[in-house]
């Protein structure tokens, strides 16, 4: 039978993070947007609680959360931040983080995950190049062994943060970063490194300015003559591409989860401002036209919660060799087709109801708006899911690329 219930812990879980969220966060998202930080007090509150890095080993600081209980945690900070910015500073982190943990070499992770779940040092994902975005294959970024070292040289752009690792994080931190180390091999010769950002010789950065989610920075940086030691190496040598996919697929799960509090967070919001502004001598709620809309989009949220657990679940299962990668990944790829889309659709519903004052910066529903617009590009655009999809379902004769 099916069960649509969380477990006991899950749901004590939830409230222990709910309850962080509405007292440390919800009050401060608009200081997050507006500062274009977040503020390193509300990180070290998250680190004690164990949201970062909660995907890692026990023995790194971790407490090995499952993908459902990582997808819990993304809806609430959605919900609670519903600019995205925190949910990003999260989920990046417990996705690749995971990463990291199950295919990094035990030097390196002892080296590297501490500073991550104490809130000392950030962990990202660096794969697009100024050239290359969803087309991995096209990346010029590349890595030759040399004695014990290898020598990266490229570049990485709209990374998220930058900034974190080189001036907020005390410790830096890193990127999980794709490069080829055998050109010629396409997918098959690509490789995964961890390449520390701040005090590395070669390194230089960059930041871009975004309309939205500005409580975390984008940027990028270029590695010329970035010489690493072999302990950064993440998984096997030219294995990196499928090991990229395994983590872009937690990533993705989590962000449908991150959609669906966003913009439940707005419907609520627009629900007690239509049962508080008045029209004609009574609440605008009592209008069909305004329960209709928001009854309709939660409706869609609802329906997208489930859709994003079971996709959470099944790259629970498929840990334990339960569903290949395919059957994952297309589940995978419906949640990030319809969460970005379904939350900026019913967010911008819910902002029709604010009138006027919803155009404003003063109200948190228009942050909402341009957040959950990025995730339409993030970890993969929606293009790129439509095409998994299809790759399903027509079979992988009928890739449009090949």
């Amino acid at each position: 039978m099916v069960n649509f219930t969380f477990t006991e812990e899950q749901e004590l879980f939830r409230k222990t993070v709910r309850e962080f969220c509405e007292k440390y966060i919800a009050p401060r998202a608009r200081e997050i947007e507006e500062g274009k930080k977040i503020p390193s007090d509300i990180i070290a509150k998250m680190a004690e609680l164990g949201l970062l890095g909660l995907t890692v080993s026990s023995e790194y600081g971790g407490i090995e959360a499952d993908a459902v209980t990582a997808g819990i945690v993304g809806e609430e900070l959605g919900r609670a931040d519903p600019t995205c910015a925190t949910a990003v500073f999260y989920l990046v982190q417990a996705s690749w983080g995971f990463i990291m943990n199950k295919y990094g070499k035990d030097e390196a992770k002892a080296e590297i995950l501490p500073k991550v779940t104490s809130g000392k040092a950030f962990i990202g994902i660096a794969t697009t190049e100024p050239e290359a975005g969803s087309d991995l294959v096209g990346m010029k970024s590349v890595a030759r062994k040399e004695g014990d070292t290898y020598v990266l040289n490229g570049e990485k752009l709209y990374i998220s943060g930058v900034r974190e690792v080189m001036e907020q994080m005390e410790e830096g931190g890193g990127y999980l970063t794709l490069v080829k180390t055998a050109p010629e091999l396409g997918a098959r010769g690509m490789t995964f490194f961890y390449v520390p950002l701040k005090g590395t010789p070669g390194i230089s950065t960059s930041l871009f300015e975004e309309m939205g989610r500005r409580g975390i920075s984008t940027g990028g940086f270029k590695m010329e003559n970035v010489r690493l030691p072999a302990k950064y190496v993440v998984g096997e040598e030219n294995k990196g591409f499928y090991i990229a996919m395994e983590g872009f697929n937690y990533a993705r799960a989590i962000i449908a989860a991150v959609c669906a509090g966003a913009a439940m967070r707005a419907i609520e919001e627009a629900v007690e401002y239509a049962k508080q502004r008045k029209a004609f001598g009574k609440p605008i709620g009592k209008f069909e036209g305004i329960q209709f809309k928001l009854a309709e989009g939660y409706a869609k949220i609802d329906a997208l919660r489930w859709l994003a657990y079971r996709a959470l679940w099944m790259f629970d299962k498929y840990q334990e060799g339960v569903y290949n990668p395919f059957e994952v990944t297309k589940v995978i790829a419906e949640a990030k087709l319809l969460g970005p889309k379904w939350a900026f659709e019913v967010v911008n519903d819910a902002l029709q109801v604010f009138g006027a004052y919803g155009y404003t910066t003063e109200c948190i529903v228009e942050a909402a708006l341009r957040g959950v617009r990025s995730y339409m590009w993030a970890e993969g655009s929606s293009e790129i899911m439509k095409i998994i999809i299809g790759r399903e379902l027509f079979g992988k004769e009928f890739i449009p690329y090949k």
